[in-house]
């Protein structure tokens, strides 16, 4: 039974997707992290497709109970994935799998797995089994584009980010501590 059939539940963790082709995903989850990590929770975000160097990779310096993973190499968005792209994803899926299983994080984001979907990294069936095997105090967030429907309908709470205006239209790039 997903965590949308039940009654409603003060302490429960809940199910939250971020998608859509607006900026603010993965910059939302990080909000929803610190948020988190000033009430005394303990955070684990996985970023998938992700192996560049981000300006947020240096928040575990400053915020205790903090851990970041990256599961991607360079940002392949450009090209087609490759074997070891797709052999990096499964990877950082089971990582997932574990970090929930244990229950020791109070929030888990698994950042822009919707866009490893979107690449067919991994099934839209696994992801659904890791949604279904989240243990009930843990707040599970999938952030990325293109999330399919099968998830947004297993999830508790979907937001979608609408692009209406942005300066990269003007030809300026990803801004340090800004974008990335």
């Amino acid at each position: 039974m997903s965590t949308n059939e039940r009654e409603p539940v003060k302490d429960q963790g809940y199910i939250q997707v971020y998608t859509g082709n607006g900026k603010g995903k993965t910059t939302a989850a990080l909000g929803l992290a610190l948020r988190a990590i000033c009430a005394g929770k303990k955070v684990f975000m996985g970023q998938f497709i992700k192996g560049m160097v981000y300006s947020e990779l240096n928040a575990v310096q400053w915020l205790p109970g903090l851990v970041i993973e990256q599961f991607g190499r360079d940002c392949f968005i450009r090209n087609n994935p490759t074997e070891e792209d797709t052999r990096i994803a499964l990877q950082g899926l089971e990582r997932a799998r574990e970090i929930l299983k244990a229950g020791e994080y109070d929030v888990v984001i698994l950042d822009e797995i919707n866009v490893a979907l979107y690449y067919q990294l991994f099934t839209q069936e696994a992801v659904l089994a890791l949604m279904a095997e989240k243990p009930a105090h843990v707040e599970l967030v999938l952030t990325g584009r293109y999330a399919p429907e099968t998830i947004m309908n297993a999830a508790d709470l979907v937001t979608e980010m609408k692009e209406v205006k942005h300066y990269y239209t003007k030809g300026v790039n990803a801004r340090k501590g800004i974008e990335n």
